[in-house]
């Protein structure tokens, strides 16, 4: 616990304002704790939780490894880890000012699915530095979760833990906004009674939550698809493209457009917005009517919704404040939840993909205004555990 001379010199340094603003007061000492699941009371326990107790337990496990997911908090209790080069709104941070998400992270993990999460936010560096030092914590995570880690580093980085860890690594900037966005869009295309396969569809963003995104729909069959980025339309004829965007510029986009994304949005039956920035409704307008857009840029969509709605059947974002939320928070807690309980090793495709029909299928009768659950829906983070359970 701080001293109180300690606590006193730092409330002396806070701005008035800042003491008086509603969300700092809510944030004031942070937002997680340590707390102990066993009563410390006497001699006895303190025999048995500590020395010398304690040193059975792990001889125990020095002898047996797997008795650590029994006889220690490892298997409910996850890492959220960020170096702060990305985090969703405000760019390259650092580490210091990411740590307030980070453990807003480790409460929704708490409040949705009862996981144990600690923030862990580390100086940026190389990939095999961020690998290494992440790889060296691990046996105490039954879990990862990286958050907020820029691209493409994001890719490398997730693809070498995988490997090199034997537990769950889980990169929720790609796959929990996938998983939500395919969750978002089955029940889009139920509304509008269309083939989600055989929708146009246009995604602005190449970056972590793009791949995974144009991932994800090219396994449930979607053929026509387009992926842009600052430049423009991947494709093949482009020579500027290497690593993560080239090899999706082979997988998508068969008619094989050139141009920008205006380009692009010309008859399109979906736009999935995750890039920023504002598509000019001239652009919109030219794509095919009672389509679908997914404006979901934080805090300014790439196309407000009062546009979007002139023009689309179903419109979401990525706001509170507007119908069909399309939050992260439906997904990964039960994605954790399910894999930690399960014994999983990795999280794979088939999972990502049983999650995403999970969500879906808690929405009985879409409509325009409800694609996707409330993210205080109970029933969220233990159906999409359950669905991951199954394809471990």
């Amino acid at each position: 616990m701080p001293t109180a001379e300690a606590t006193a010199r730092a409330q002396s340094e806070i701005p008035a304002e800042l003491e008086r603003d509603p969300v700092f007061v809510a944030h004031e000492g942070g937002k997680t704790a340590m707390v102990a699941t066993k009563p410390l009371v006497d001699r006895d326990d303190l025999a048995r939780l500590y020395t010398p107790g304690v040193a059975k337990v792990s001889s125990a496990i020095a002898a047996d490894p797997h008795l650590a997911d029994a006889y220690t908090a490892r298997r409910n209790t996850v890492a959220v880890v960020s170096d702060g080069t990305a985090v969703l709104g405000l760019g390259d941070i650092g580490p210091l000012a990411a740590l307030p998400v980070m453990e807003g992270k480790a409460v929704l993990f708490k409040q949705f699915a009862g996981v144990d999460a600690v923030p862990l936010c580390i100086e940026t560096g190389s990939v095999d530095e961020i690998v290494d030092a992440v790889a060296r914590l691990a046996p105490s995570f039954g879990g990862i979760n990286l958050e907020d880690i820029s691209a493409p580093r994001c890719f490398d980085i997730e693809e070498r833990l995988g490997r090199r860890l034997g537990i769950p690594v889980f990169h929720d900037d790609q796959h929990g906004t996938a998983i939500v966005v395919l969750a978002g869009l089955l029940n889009a295309a139920r509304v509008l009674s269309r083939d989600l396969s055989s929708m146009r569809m246009v995604i602005s963003g190449a970056g972590a939550a793009g791949v995974a995104i144009a991932k994800l729909l090219i396994a449930v069959g979607v053929e026509d698809l387009i992926v842009c980025d600052s430049r423009g339309i991947l494709c093949r004829g482009r020579v500027d493209l290497t690593g993560h965007k080239l090899k999706l510029a082979r997988a998508t986009n068969p008619r094989r457009v050139q141009g920008s994304l205006a380009d692009a949005l010309a008859g399109a039956d979906v736009f999935v917005g995750v890039s920023g920035g504002m598509v000019p409704e001239t652009d919109i307008a030219t794509m095919a009517l009672q389509g679908i857009i997914f404006a979901l840029a934080n805090p300014n969509p790439e196309v407000h919704p009062e546009v979007a709605g002139r023009y689309a059947g179903v419109v979401a974002t990525g706001r509170s404040d507007y119908p069909n939320q399309i939050n992260n928070v439906l997904a990964f807690p039960g994605i954790f939840r399910g894999a930690l309980d399960s014994g999983a090793a990795d999280i794979t495709e088939p999972m990502k993909l049983a999650a995403a029909h999970a969500i879906a299928d808690l929405v009985d009768i879409p409509t325009p205004s409800e694609i996707v659950p409330c993210v205080f829906d109970v029933r969220v983070a233990p159906a999409v555990a359950e669905a991951v359970a199954r394809h471990v």
